[in-house]
């Protein structure tokens, strides 16, 4: 299992068109910070009708969209 399934059936549950996500935000979903790792799991988000969209190392959000 993924470590970032809770995030993957949180989008899905929640079944909205996009969401932009805090990195605090995704930390209370995940209960642990977002790491460089996210980049080679976020691949997974897309067997839960979602893609990432733009990563803001600025504004440290992340934007997903429902495919």
């Amino acid at each position: 299992m993924s470590k970032y399934k809770p995030l993957w059936k949180y989008l899905k549950e929640n079944n909205k068109e996009s969401y932009k996500l805090s990195y605090e935000e995704i930390k209370n979903i995940l209960g642990f910070d977002i790491d460089h790792s996210f980049l080679t799991y976020k691949k997974e988000s897309k067997e839960y009708g979602y893609e990432v969209g733009k990563i803001s190392m600025k504004e440290k959000t992340v934007i997903f969209n429902k495919i």
